[in-house]
């Protein structure tokens, strides 16, 4: 209720600026406790004992700024980064748009993030407390060897996070799909499996939704080779439905309600290459419960949001959560876990 009375003036300042006061607002929340591990929507992926299956996307928080305040308002785990090695102040203003017609978002930040060093001595601080933080690792724009980006985040971010999610996917970093491609990706993932060392934290990858369906079965391959902990399905798309918006010509990935048919059938088809032996992360175009449950009937043990809390606010996270549990009893289920895939 407070959000929808303060939405329309923050929708009166620049999408990037209305971002900064939320984090604003995040860091000024009293520390709350996190979700109980053992309560009805609890669920195990990967090892990791997730609270509830929904989880806040990266690109949010992008230094590892308020992970615990994430938590604290209901979501089930949190995704920091995309962290680069060294600081970058990506792609020029403005880079952040709000198509507020079609309940979307366009996005080329760029990776624009302060590099590994500061996030580390946040996340060092934060370490030991209660709760799923997920670091998501990516490569410096000018990096004369991306590989190495790579390898050397997960050596420095293994002993800090739950789970190393690799962005090989966000559109705006020239180049960085490329490492999609089937013999890139293998190298890249045994360099930071290698990398991550003696920290066994589990490694997700997150793909782009613009895939061919050769490139579908080749990552799912390299998925069930390299037993990956998940795949994220999906980062933002450079493909442009219908929209209203004027601002629909934007270059840059589009996030929010438009993505959610590409994304859903991005992850039934990563599904079927996996034959459902990979967990499966569901993004794009989440924005309640009905969203969240349908993937999970599709096939994701987990979820995440982003550009829906721009929309709903930070409440979101519990009206969803509790809408999951209220779906999850009506169609007789007793935990999520046993709805994956069901559709």
């Amino acid at each position: 209720m407070f959000y929808s009375l303060l939405r329309p003036a923050l929708f009166m300042l620049d999408a990037e600026r209305a971002h900064g006061l939320a984090l604003a607002a995040l860091k000024a929340l009293p520390l709350g406790g996190t979700a109980r591990c053992d309560g009805p929507l609890a669920t195990n992926v990967a090892g990791i004992v997730f609270p509830n299956p929904l989880g806040m996307a990266a690109g949010f928080d992008k230094d590892a700024e308020v992970p615990d305040a994430l938590l604290g308002v209901g979501f089930g785990f949190a995704e920091v980064g995309s962290i680069t090695p060294l600081p970058q102040p990506g792609n020029p203003r403005p880079r952040l748009f709000r198509l507020a017609e079609d309940r979307a978002v366009i996005n080329r930040m760029g990776f624009n993030n302060g590099g590994a060093e500061p996030a580390i001595a946040r996340l060092a601080r934060r370490h030991g407390r209660p709760g799923v933080v997920g670091i998501n690792i990516g490569a410096n724009k000018d990096s004369a060897d991306r590989q190495a980006d790579y390898a050397s985040l997960a050596r420095l971010m293994a002993p800090l996070a739950s789970y190393l999610a690799v962005n090989v996917s966000s559109p705006n970093t020239p180049g960085l799909r490329a490492l999609q491609d089937e013999g890139a990706l293998a190298a890249l993932l045994d360099a930071v499996i290698e990398a991550r060392g003696d920290y066994r934290v589990p490694i997700f990858l997150k793909v782009a939704p613009d895939l061919e369906p050769s490139d579908i079965d080749a990552i799912a391959r390299i998925a069930l080779e390299k037993r990956l902990g998940a795949l994220i399905v999906s980062n933002t798309t450079i493909s442009r439905p219908p929209l209203k918006s004027a601002l629909a010509g934007e270059a840059g990935g589009l996030s929010g309600a438009p993505l959610k048919q590409l994304a859903l059938e991005r992850l039934r088809d990563f599904r079927a290459a996996t034959g459902g032996q990979v967990p499966l992360i569901g993004v794009g175009g989440i924005s309640d419960a009905e969203d969240a449950w349908q993937r999970i009937r599709a096939g994701a043990s987990l979820v995440q949001l982003y550009s829906a809390m721009a929309y709903d606010g930070p409440g979101i996270a519990r009206t969803i959560t509790r809408g999951l549990e209220r779906l999850m009893r009506r169609d007789g289920f007793a935990s999520i876990a046993e709805a994956v895939g069901t559709e």
